[in-house]
């Protein structure tokens, strides 16, 4: 059965190759997305080596020159996705969004460097990704922390790469719908509407884009112009741990000063990370910068902090804190608590399981030695596969799958999860 599932997973890698991009998948997704491609990497790496690398290569060749790197590259024109180029209006070679996405790609790249074949290969192609990744941390901290406490902010909720989550309900409604006019969502054509964003976060969602795009994606400016600044600590839980990747990295390739410079910001984010630590909820939770206080949501972004390298006591809290949701649902990981009001469990964020999530959720948890835990997550993955399929997400309560399907990083966990469990030689 292993061995079943690990081909008809490079079988999908294959069928969403654009030969130096992959998209998550045809026709919902039909252009390259920023922490898709990194994640999807990795399971790349076991079907080609250098390939791999190529598509975390072709997502920085569209690095802006302040060092932000854009959540979707538009490589080529296709009416069937919204908003496409026409209404972000980057004005840049090739069309790309104007926000990011959590930025995994330090992460990937270590994890491609320490697991080459190829070692000389490797070695070049990560010394020239180096100082592109540094560059997109510098941005972040200057873009998104003016006031230097650690921790960045995300000004759209499409950065988070969560994009519907419950966290975002009451910021959310501080932002405006009027002016937006009418528009066609293209999603729907291609998945049930009962598992997508609702049209009034739409909305909301192009009215930001708006925003920005009237300040010429200036980001001195966007940051204090947008009604929704949050901390997201899943998002800054990523940064972080990329941050201590590119040190790993940098040390390792003779760049002293830079890993000094990774390993200080990462330090600092993870004491201003703390502060953001809920006894009440065992997790860490979201804060709302325009408000000045935490919000108050149970979602899978404040377990994900795990994947850096937070303290013991946090860890095995949050630890604890699935072996309990373990029991309220069949699969694991539930991306909002199944006991809060606002928990749907097929409707994107607001509570359906994400191999991605999985995957660093387990990786983070396994280096903490929770090692129990981590196997059951990685075990409740593989069952979704072999009870749904290769599907964007799934049901945590069913195992239904939902969303779009033949996805590229669920395909690229799933390599991954067999590889490491050694389920797959």
């Amino acid at each position: 059965m292993s061995t079943n599932i690990f081909n008809q997973a490079v079988e999908i890698l294959a069928r969403n190759d654009q030969g130096h991009y992959t998209v998550p998948t045809h026709g919902l997704y039909p252009f390259q997305w920023n922490w898709d491609s990194a994640l999807s990497s990795l399971g790349q790496y076991y079907v080609d080596e250098s390939r791999a690398w190529t598509e975390i290569e072709t997502l920085f060749a569209h690095q802006w020159d302040d060092g932000m790197v854009p959540h979707i590259i538009f490589h080529k024109d296709d009416d069937g996705y919204y908003p496409g180029p026409e209404v972000w209006q980057t004005n840049r070679p090739v069309p790309t969004t104007g926000i990011t996405q959590p930025p995994v790609a330090g992460f990937a790249v270590r994890r491609l460097l320490e697991r080459a074949k190829d070692t000389e290969m490797a070695r070049r192609r990560a010394a020239a990704l180096l100082p592109k990744i540094a560059a997109w941390h510098d941005w972040f901290y200057k873009a998104r922390d003016p006031e230097n406490t650690g921790l960045v902010a995300i000004l759209h909720p499409w950065e988070s790469g969560r994009d519907n989550s419950v966290d975002w309900d009451a910021a959310f409604e501080r932002v405006p719908t009027e002016g937006v006019g009418e528009f066609q969502r293209r999603d729907l054509n291609h998945t049930n509407p009962a598992h997508r964003p609702t049209q009034e976060q739409y909305k909301r969602y192009i009215w930001l884009v708006q925003l920005f795009r009237g300040l010429n994606w200036d980001y001195t400016k966007l940051h204090d112009a947008s009604p929704f600044q949050v901390v997201d600590p899943g998002f800054n839980a990523i940064l972080l741990r990329s941050s201590q990747d590119l040190a790993a990295m940098a040390e390792s390739l003779g760049e002293t000063e830079l890993a000094a410079k990774e390993r200080t910001r990462s330090d600092k984010g993870l004491r201003a990370l703390n502060d953001l630590w809920s006894e009440k909820r065992q997790q860490y939770l979201c804060y709302d910068r325009v408000i000045g206080d935490v919000i108050d949501s149970p979602s899978i972004g404040g377990l994900l902090p795990v994947f850096a390298h937070i303290d013991k006591e946090h860890s095995t809290a949050i630890a604890r804190h699935i072996d309990e949701l373990g029991k309220r649902v069949k699969y694991l990981v539930p991306s909002h608590h199944p006991d809060d009001e606002n928990y749907d469990g097929a409707r994107y964020w607001r509570g359906p399981a994400w191999l991605i999530v999985n995957y660093m959720i387990s990786d983070g948890l396994k280096r903490e030695g929770h090692h129990d835990t981590a196997a059951r997550i990685i075990s409740d993955s593989v069952k979704l596969i072999e009870t749904g399929g290769f599907a964007e997400y799934f049901d945590p309560m069913t195992g239904e799958p939902c969303g779009g399907l033949h996805f590229t990083w669920t395909a690229a966990m799933v390599i991954e999860f067999l590889k490491l469990t050694g389920e797959v030689a």
